[in-house]
């Protein structure tokens, strides 16, 4: 377990955001990057990070499902 007060003083490498921690993992809250952590330790390198799908996703117009403006298209007779 991370103690709170360190996620306080920590910040991103690789964009300097705050950082939080989900699912035991250290997350970006500004550039959803995730960091592992490996024996208690948290591993912030930014050439270790993974981007977080649900930004790829947003980024990219495409639902959580992965479909691309699906939900947009409505036709009308």
């Amino acid at each position: 377990m991370i103690d709170p007060k360190l996620l306080e003083i920590l910040a991103c490498p690789a964009c300097g955001g705050e950082l939080e921690l989900k699912d035991d993992k250290i997350v970006c809250v500004k550039c959803g990057r995730t960091y592992p952590i490996k024996n208690g330790i948290p591993v912030l390198l930014a050439d270790q990070a993974s981007p977080a799908a649900f930004l790829q996703n947003a980024r990219s117009g495409a639902s959580p499902d992965g479909t691309v403006g699906a939900s947009h298209s409505h036709h009308h007779a």
